[in-house]
């Protein structure tokens, strides 16, 4: 029987996987989410993680708590940002070099419809996440903050979607889970040096500063330190979040552009 090839697919085809779609999305969400209920190990390190970072590092400076007011609120957010990018660049490549992703994109399933959905996902996971960092931060630990927790919690979350995002990113470019592992030095790293956590930015040099001027950890961290400073709602701490809301939904488009299977 001889196959006709037609470079041009069918106009219903097309339209199905050209725009998202709700119902597609969520079933890719769903998928994702049954697989994690699965996997204990991965559950544990994407929620428990940050929580017990945070616990030991109050104990840290048990003898100076001003010292874990400072920081807590910063690494509230650091924290579920990288565990995302960890889980997320892993889980994803793995769905790739086991054949899964290329037999998704074989369907009526656009590379949006598999970004979306695996967003949505580990988003609701994010959710749990930064959640339970918060509270555990804010009502257990004691971390002093001047604005509202809830305002934390917010950026916390940003930063889970933005790991995620930069997670589905760089699986992109890797070969293996090691090579998704060594991203994060390239990714991660340089952002958490020059986020302001260690040091005001403003007191590093001018060419770093500048750098840091385009980062989104850097937002993110300026966002928690305008919660633990004021007591309203600043045009500042607004701008901090559009910022790294923006960056998050830009990568995730990145992603679905250089979304592709394991082989062509």
């Amino acid at each position: 029987m001889t196959t006709i090839t037609n470079p041009r697919p069918a106009t219903g085809s097309r339209t199905s996987t050209s725009a998202l779609s709700a119902a597609r999305t969520t079933a890719t969400a769903t998928r994702v989410l049954r697989q994690l209920r699965h996997d204990p190990r991965t559950i544990a390190l994407m929620i428990l993680v940050p929580c017990l970072m945070l616990v030991l590092l109050r104990y840290v400076f048990d003898a100076s708590p001003r010292t874990f007011d400072g920081i807590g609120a910063s690494l509230l957010g650091i924290f579920p940002l990288i565990t995302m990018f960890l889980v997320t660049s892993i889980a994803t490549l793995r769905e790739r070099t086991s054949g899964t992703l290329e037999r998704l994109l074989a369907m009526p399933l656009g590379k949006g419809d598999l970004i979306a959905g695996y967003a949505l996902a580990f988003g609701a996971v994010a959710i749990v996440q930064s959640a339970l960092a918060t509270g555990l931060a804010v009502w257990a630990l004691g971390l002093d903050v001047t604005g509202s927790p809830w305002l934390l919690l917010l950026v916390a979350l940003l930063d889970a979607l933005l790991g995620t995002a930069l997670g589905l990113f760089v699986s992109a470019f890797a070969a293996s889970e090691f090579q998704a592992v060594q991203f994060m030095p390239a990714v991660i790293f340089p952002q958490l040096l020059l986020c302001g956590l260690f040091t005001p930015r403003s007191d590093m040099h001018p060419v770093l500063e500048a750098v840091s001027d385009v980062l989104p950890m850097s937002y993110a961290v300026d966002g928690m330190n305008e919660v633990l400073r004021h007591t309203d709602l600043t045009a500042t701490f607004v701008r901090d979040v559009l910022i790294v809301a923006g960056c998050a939904l830009l990568v995730l488009g990145l992603g679905a552009a250089t979304l592709r299977r394991r082989t062509d």
